[in-house]
Parts: C-alpha cells; sequence; structure tokens
C-alpha cells in the first residue's frame, strides 16, 4: 500500500541515456510519421521570459519525440509541489478551514499528544479556547467556538499562540521537516482515510466555486475562500504526459488531500506522494512515516526540503536508506521539477532538465532560481495575484540558505562558491 512503483535497473538505464541526450532531433521517419504530434506547451498561455521555451525544450529532449525515447517503463520523471504551484493557495489550509467551519476536529486526550514539539504555552492556550466539556474523541464545536478556532489556525499558520507564545520547541532538522506542517495530519488523528478525504473534496469545490480573490473569515483570522488550478501548470502536466513522463505530485501537505486535488490535473493517488499518517484500527494516527533511514515517528522526517529529495528517492527511484538524503546520479534524478517555496528548493535543484520556479519571494529558491547557475532555472511570477517586485535583493551571501539547526547561511552552488545577493527580476 506504502510503496510506489519505483524504477527498475533497466528503466535507469534508459533514463540515463535519455538525461545525456541532446536536443531532440528526430529520426528520419520520426520526421514524416511522428514530428508533427510532438506534444507542445500551449503558445495561448502565457509565461514570463523564455520560461515556456526553456521547459519544450526539455520535453523535446527526453520525451517521445527525442532519439534517446524507448517508451514503456523507461520513462523521463517530472515532479511538482502541490501549494501555491499547480493551485493557487493552499489546499491544505482550506481543507483545515472546512474542517473547523464543519465541526470535523476531533478532542484529542491532550493537546501536548498531538505533537512531540508542542510547547506547555500551546498546550495551555488549545485547552483554554477548546474546553474540556466535549468528550475526547467527539468533534469540537469551532464553527461556534471561534476561540477554539482561533488558536489552532494560529499554531499551524504562525507557529504561534493567540497570545503571542512560541507553539513549538525542541530539536528537529529543519531541511527535513517543520512542526507547524506535520501538526496538519496529526489534528485528524481518529477520522479514517475516507473522512479526511471527503472533507478535502468537499473544501476544493467550495473553493473553486469562490470568486478568485474572495476571503473569508474564521474566528479573527481573515483567510483566502478561493482556490484555481493554474492553467498554465494544467497544460504543462497534460503536455508532459503526453510526451511520455512520468509525472507526480509531491507535497508537504496530508496525503489524502493532496490526492482528492491532484485529481484536477489528471494525477492520480499512485503519482500524488505527501505526508502520510500511520493507520491503526482504520484510523489516522499522530504518526507518520519516515523515510530513507528514519523510521516511522511523529514527524522527524517529512516531504519538507530535503524530505521531498528522500521521498522522490526513495518511493520513485527505488534508492535506500541514508543515501535517499544524497543528491543521485543524473540517472536517478528527476528532469523536471516544479515549486514555489524553500520547502522545494532540494528536489527542484535535482531536475537535470528544467527547475520551475513560482516567485513567492522565498530566499533560497529564489537566490538559486536567479543565480541559474546550469541555465536552467526558470522563475516565473504567480500566475494569479503575482507579487510586485521585492524591494530589497535577497541576501543570498550571508542569509539565505537554512541550516539544519534552523540558523542562517550564505547559499552555495554545488560547487561551494556563495551565490551573490540577487535581485528580484521576474514579478508583477
Amino acid at each position: 500500500m506504502y510503496r510506489r512503483t519505483v524504477l527498475t535497473g533497466v528503466a535507469l538505464t534508459a533514463v540515463a541515456a535519455a538525461l545525456t541526450a541532446a536536443p531532440a532531433q528526430a529520426h528520419p521517419q520520426q520526421s514524416q510519421q511522428h514530428r508533427h504530434h510532438c506534444p507542445q506547451l500551449s503558445k495561448k498561455l502565457t509565461w514570463f521570459g523564455d520560461n515556456r521555451a526553456k521547459l519544450q525544450r526539455t520535453i523535446d529532449e527526453r520525451g517521445i519525440c527525442s532519439d534517446g525515447w524507448r517508451g514503456g517503463k523507461h520513462r523521463p520523471v517530472a515532479a511538482f509541489d502541490w501549494d501555491n504551484t499547480v493551485v493557487k493557495n493552499d489546499s491544505t489550509d482550506a481543507t483545515i478551514v472546512w474542517a473547523l467551519k464543519h465541526d470535523k476536529i476531533l478532542r484529542p486526550k491532550s493537546w501536548s499528544a498531538t505533537s512531540k514539539w508542542l510547547t506547555p504555552a500551546a498546550h495551555r492556550a488549545l485547552t483554554e479556547a477548546c474546553g474540556t466539556d466535549v468528550p475526547v474523541g467527539r468533534p469540537l464545536p469551532t464553527s461556534t467556538d471561534k476561540a477554539c478556532a482561533d488558536e489552532i489556525l494560529e499554531v499551524r499558520g504562525e507557529a504561534k499562540t493567540m497570545s503571542g507564545e512560541e507553539a513549538f520547541e525542541g530539536d528537529w532538522n529543519h531541511r527535513r521537516t517543520v512542526p507547524e506542517y506535520a501538526w496538519v495530519p496529526q489534528l485528524f488523528a481518529g477520522h479514517t482515510v475516507a473522512e479526511l478525504r471527503s472533507y478535502a473534496r468537499a473544501a476544493r469545490d467550495e473553493a473553486l466555486a469562490a470568486p478568485v480573490g474572495s476571503e473569508q473569515k474564521i474566528g479573527t483570522h481573515t483567510v483566502p475562500a478561493y482556490s484555481r488550478y493554474y492553467a498554465q501548470q494544467k497544460d504543462l502536466i497534460r503536455t508532459l504526459k503526453k510526451a511520455g513522463f512520468a509525472t507526480y505530485i509531491v507535497s508537504a501537505g496530508s496525503e489524502p488531500v493532496a490526492e482528492e486535488w491532484a485529481k484536477g490535473v489528471g494525477i492520480d493517488r499512485k503519482h500524488t506522494i505527501a505526508i502520510r499518517s500511520v493507520i491503526k484500527h482504520g484510523r489516522i494516527t499522530t504518526a507518520m512515516e519516515g523515510c530513507g533511514d528514519v523510521p516511522a515517528g511523529q514527524g522527524e522526517a517529512i516531504p519538507y526540503m530535503d524530505g521531498k529529495r528522500c521521498v522522490i528517492n526513495e518511493q520513485i527511484f527505488g534508492v535506500d536508506g541514508d543515501d535517499a538524503w544524497e543528491k543521485q546520479k543524473p540517472s536517478r534524478r528527476i528532469a523536471v521539477g516544479g515549486g514555489d517555496a524553500d520547502t522545494d528548493v532540494t528536489f527542484v535543484g535535482d531536475a537535470t532538465g528544467t527547475h520551475l520556479v513560482l516567485n513567492r519571494n522565498k530566499p533560497e529558491i529564489m537566490c538559486r532560481g536567479y543565480d541559474d547557475a546550469d541555465g536552467r532555472w526558470a522563475v516565473n511570477p504567480m500566475f494569479i495575484e503575482p507579487l510586485p517586485a521585492k524591494s530589497e535583493p535577497y541576501r543570498c551571501a550571508t542569509e539565505g540558505f537554512t541550516n539544519p539547526d534552523g540558523s542562517l547561511g550564505p547559499v552555495r552552488r554545488d560547487d561551494g562558491s556563495v551565490i551573490p545577493d540577487q535581485r528580484d527580476t521576474a514579478h508583477a
């Protein structure tokens, strides 16, 4: 149930051939029979600069019209983050908001048991706000209890209590996990996977029906009410699939939620990877599957930053143990990677064809995107409500990189050289 089909040794050999292929020069018979069928990105959809051309180049180099194409299981791989990369706004947050509006969060026996990193201050704040009158395991009345809904949203969104105290503390690898992300599936402990999927579908349908730009109020929080699939990304995924790419979603959200939303761009459950909760007696628990040499636990390793590389290496390419955390040789790496935030920077950087970045002003991924060390980075403004230019350069040379202990340092290229500060040039 939990193991994706991985590429075989033969498949990896074929991928290696595709990775080293020159830009597509069709065989004579391809020119006559297939060239006019080579999948092309729509020219009716707007991309920034030459980004469409960069993506098309990779499609031509690695897809069905390339000299190295062999078909079947011998396919290049594309992987995309989900929230704010393929879809505008956060589908996980939309699902939480929907659950709060419909009283779907079950009262835990103790809030401190929901996360190993939850602070005593957060435990007290959640207990006081949500009360103890509701029996353990029964729904909290968050649709009417604004204080309870407020505390949950603040802990999830800001990692703080409503009074401003830190919600999480302790030690964790800041390139493998972040407690407030891991806390999302933990909030749904006690539900079945089918129930969570139904909440995700309801949230999706409501968000897609809401007008672009609309907002809603939950407690004292004003949050987006709408979502949209980006037309350019739907077209890109559709074109990649037509060109023979094995195309995946790799999200730091809850897997049942990501699975339901990914259907909208033609990605099935087999090709959707996200935080995978441990199921016990048919119900979601606060435990999560690990990755590589990190066993199942409380979220010590989730698809976040280096964790996204790990799950791609492990679940797609079959790399086991601690090797799954390491950058692999080209034959065991994705051809196209797309993301919008530092949570995506490692796997997007691993791509051998095109590194697609949507500009949300996140430092490390923007530093790498603008530095464009290999000439294959494609930085694009968000397709809906793009951000204006960042007024100050990204401080790549001093504090753009997040170290495992959470401290900041310079962003370095693969050769160890420091990326200089970068101006924001791909914006509204």
